[in-house]
């Protein structure tokens, strides 16, 4: 796919206004940014007074966001959906605050959730699309007072596939981002592909024309791109010769994180456990959909409903050890789901660096935890990891290239800091020199910029 094929615009929303004309755009200044809104984390860049892109300082001097929402359930202003966003978020929802916390935003794209309301506290409820607008009007907010400037136009950030093997899904995912940005005062929004951003990026540092594969893999999707970099090449605009293949898949950080807590924290709730035996007929394995849901950070909120927790409670006589059972109850009951993820989510990492942890469930029950060593990590994440590799391996062939003409492999996105991803990934192409890019900035970057070029003129 070309460079400009890349590039989708949506105009304004009905009943909105035109883009300004090119006199008012002169008279406000850089009118324009660039938005990387990441599964877990999200950034925005700017026109800086030196005429340069910069990223925006969005919470405690950090260029990054966690990509969270959480919405307060008490205080006196319920009616105008008080919520925290980012770091913010997540310390709300550690200090026990009551209320929603929304994380994995971006894995609503595309799927039915989009138009659903989810409960909030309080007897509120709010649309998935709506928590999207309303984070993405926060990072609007903040690059407005850092610039000064009231921005109109923004090249996002998207993953080669929102939804893999199905693109009416995946348009209606970009159709749905553009109409939350569009929802929130942007006038004109346009995307790129996040891997031809960090390729633009790294392209920044090259010293001779060489290929370059740049694997983005964040929290939800691993996205991959062919360029061909040279010296001094961004300068020249349209690019489109130079990318000569992007490819993904939908596996990333949050799959790991998922596979990980079956493999471990769930079976500790009774997945694989079995129920009695009843008239001297084999005994019944628990249904494992509930614990599907609450291993996946975008669902984990659907099981508070009262509809889910009556399935809960008709999951009784299907458990033989009343423990398990009692344990899951109360994951349910005080709501403790994002926390065990947030505990699988750190063990992947500590699994990563040092070969052998445990996902702490102390919150679950005094003393217990789920142990993890790298075999049974491996064990869990195999399939994933080699259909990352595989999608990293179409792409070059896609350009056309054999594995030894790939000079640099360039590293992005959070998930490129586990050892046993990179790792795999660099023995699928042992020629390629490993460069590790910024891991949660570099997206962000190119996308600036890509806006740079799109809207400067």
């Amino acid at each position: 796919m070309s460079l400009s094929s890349n590039v989708a615009s949506a105009g304004p929303p009905q009943g909105g206004r035109a883009p300004a004309g090119g006199r008012e755009r002169s008279e406000l200044g850089a009118d324009f940014c660039a938005i990387d809104f990441g599964t877990s984390n999200s950034a925005i860049s700017v026109k800086g007074a030196d005429g340069a892109m910069t990223l925006v300082p969005l919470e405690g001097g950090q260029v990054t966001l966690p990509t969270a929402v959480f919405y307060l359930a008490e205080g006196p202003d319920l009616p105008n959906l008080p919520r925290r966003y980012g770091r913010a978020a997540m310390a709300a929802y550690v200090e026990s605050i009551d209320g929603r916390l929304m994380r994995s935003l971006k894995s609503c794209l595309g799927t039915g959730l989009m138009d659903q309301a989810t409960d909030i506290g309080a007897g509120r409820g709010v649309r998935f699309a709506d928590v999207i607008a309303a984070y993405l009007l926060h990072l609007k907010q903040a690059a407005e007072r850092f610039t000064g400037t009231t921005l109109r136009r923004v090249v996002m950030g998207r993953p080669v596939y929102f939804v893999d093997d199905d693109p009416a899904r995946d348009a209606a995912a970009q159709a749905a981002l553009a109409q939350a940005a569009q929802a929130v005062g942007f006038e004109e929004v346009r995307f790129q592909f996040e891997p031809v951003a960090a390729a633009l990026h790294y392209e920044q540092t090259v010293q001779r024309e060489e290929h370059v594969l740049v694997a983005d893999i964040g929290g939800g999707t691993s996205d991959f791109t062919v360029l061909r970099a040279r010296p001094g090449a961004a300068a020249a605009g349209d690019r489109r010769d130079d990318v000569l293949a992007s490819h993904g898949v939908h596996i990333a950080g949050t799959d790991f994180d998922r596979r990980l807590s079956l493999a471990g924290p769930m079976r500790c709730l009774g997945l694989g456990s079995f129920g009695p035996s009843e008239r001297g007929a084999p005994p019944r394995e628990v249904p494992s959909r509930l614990f599907h849901d609450l291993a996946t950070w975008h669902l984990i909120n659907t099981l508070y409903t009262p509809q889910r927790r009556a399935e809960l409670r008709g999951l009784k006589d299907n458990f033989a050890d009343a423990t398990l059972y009692r344990r899951l109850v109360h994951v349910i009951d005080e709501r403790l789901g994002h926390e065990i993820a947030a505990q699988t989510e750190a063990a992947k990492i500590a699994v990563s660096d040092h070969g052998q942890t445990a996902v702490d469930l102390d919150l679950v029950e005094r003393g217990l935890a789920s142990p993890l060593d790298a075999a049974t990590a491996d064990a869990a994440l195999q399939t994933d990891v080699q259909r990352i590799v595989q999608a990293a391996q179409e792409t070059v062939q896609r350009a056309g290239l054999g594995v030894d003409r790939i000079d640099a492999l360039y590293c992005t996105g959070g998930s490129t800091g586990l050892r046993f991803l990179v790792e795999a990934l660099q023995a699928a192409f042992p020629q390629a020199r490993r460069v590790q890019g910024d891991r949660l900035a570099s997206v962000a970057t190119g996308l600036g910029l890509h806006a740079q070029h799109c809207f400067s003129a």
